[in-house]
């Protein structure tokens, strides 16, 4: 059983976004030309990251999702949960950090182009500093919960054949033949 279509879409279109952000993030730090395109970009993405992350925080809560293979134990199941938990607050914390943090910088939060953002922290050198640091580790902490999920899926379709990736795929559902 698959999940409903908006949910596929929110999710790939959440995991491309991300992904793409989180590629500018790291290549913005070490490209010195390009700095000022890369930030806009990377600043329009992570709050197009966040309004995605509230629809589907709203999605998940008021829709069921499909029952989980067999093969999905107690344990595992309750991992998946902490997994997906983790996930959508790391989704919803980081542009909200980041938005803190450059409006600490006392720098405009523009997205869009021309859409500018209320600041959401004042101007201070001290909290833009920690919030740049923790900016950077809840990064790496998304890169760890991605690949973790990533893993999870790749193991139940690879391994254990039990149609786990499916469930999220756009296009027709494929069938699923039993060994």
């Amino acid at each position: 059983m698959r999940y409903p279509l908006r949910t596929r879409i929110l999710h790939w279109l959440s995991a491309v976004l991300v992904f793409s952000t989180l590629l500018i993030g790291f290549a913005m730090v070490n490209s010195i030309g390009s700095y000022a395109t890369l930030i806009a970009i990377h600043m329009t993405l992570g709050l197009t990251i966040l309004v995605i992350a509230v629809a589907r925080v709203a999605n998940r809560f008021t829709h069921r999702t499909p029952p989980l293979p067999d093969t999905v134990g107690r344990l595992e199941h309750r991992m998946m949960i902490g997994s997906e938990v983790s996930m959508y607050a790391l989704l919803l914390a980081q542009p909200i950090i980041g938005w803190a943090m450059v409006s600490a910088a006392g720098s405009p939060v523009v997205v869009f182009g021309a859409l500018r953002l209320p600041g959401i922290a004042p101007f201070d050198a001290d909290a833009y500093s920690l919030l740049r640091q923790l900016h950077s580790v809840l990064a790496y902490a998304l890169v760890v919960v991605i690949a973790a999920h990533v893993s999870a899926v790749i193991l139940h379709t690879v391994t254990l054949r039990d149609g786990m990736a499916s469930r999220m795929t756009i296009g027709r559902a494929a069938t699923r033949t039993k060994e």
